[in-house]
């Protein structure tokens, strides 16, 4: 599987505090059966000042600790994006990282405030190459009174992203209850960890994956950690699932998983 969410480069932001739990955490992700990982630390203006530079760099000082401790576990550079009105401009530069350097990127919104014209800066970003992959809507807490902003956000082209601990209810009735209605409708393009610790916020995709499954379709939650994912490193064309839901189905997916590597064909390892 493919996890393209995590915080686990450490001591960049709230998630990993040390190489050791670092490491800790890349074996229970392998363990679950996550073979690449995507790593994406906040860039939160004033709060973590994180770019492309520094988030390359401990890339590549963690691939190499993984090497030495013998873990099979392929990385790809990434940032938790917080909205920002300069974005735009930021990822044209390359000051601010796609997910390996492609049009895809982690769009997240405050989680307590619905900021204003949250849409004019998504189409901002649409029209200017990026394909914005809206996180955790589940766990905003405006998204009660605010559902028709998500439906708007995925109409006009945005990626939808589930967290695998609300699929499975370890954020609680609220998180659980919009993750299955998003599946349901289905708005979710992918499902990832945002794995933040070896104890809390532990890495893992199985188990959500089996409860979208449930509710789905088998070949659907693997697109969610699979196929769209490996597309997205990738850089491939990918319109979002919510768009095209009415459309018919393709059978099933298994020569295409087949193809895998190929796909990543390219991608830093």
């Amino acid at each position: 599987m493919i996890d393209l969410h995590s915080h686990i480069l450490p001591g960049l932001d709230d998630g990993s505090s040390s190489l050791a739990e670092s490491l800790e955490m890349a074996r229970l992700a392998v363990a679950d059966g996550t073979t690449h990982m995507a790593c994406t630390p906040h860039i939160v203006p004033g709060m973590y000042e994180n770019g492309s530079a520094n988030i390359a760099r401990a890339v590549k000082e963690f691939e190499q600790a993984l090497r030495r401790a013998a873990i099979p576990l392929a990385l790809y550079v990434g940032a938790d994006v917080h909205i920002a009105p300069d974005l735009p401009e930021q990822l044209a530069l390359g000051s601010v990282p796609t997910l390996n350097r492609s049009r895809y990127f982690l769009f997240e919104p405050p989680h307590h405030v619905l900021p204003p014209r949250l849409e004019d800066l998504a189409l901002r970003l649409i029209n200017a190459g990026f394909v914005p992959i809206l996180t955790h809507p589940e766990r905003l807490t405006w998204i009660k009174a605010n559902y028709d902003i998500v439906e708007r956000l995925n109409a006009i082209g945005c990626l939808v992203q589930l967290t695998a601990d609300s699929i499975v209810g370890a954020f609680g009735r609220t998180a659980l209850y919009y993750s299955e209605k998003l599946i349901d409708e289905g708005r979710v393009d992918i499902i990832a960890s945002d794995t933040h610790g070896a104890t809390r916020r532990r890495p893992g995709l199985s188990q959500a994956v089996a409860a979208a499954a449930k509710r789905c379709g088998e070949d659907e939650a693997r697109n969610m950690v699979l196929k769209r994912p490996g597309e997205i490193l990738a850089n491939r064309p990918l319109e979002p699932v919510g768009k095209a839901r009415s459309k018919k189905p393709s059978p099933g997916n298994a020569g295409r998983f087949a193809g895998l590597g190929r796909l990543l064909k390219g991608g830093t390892a």
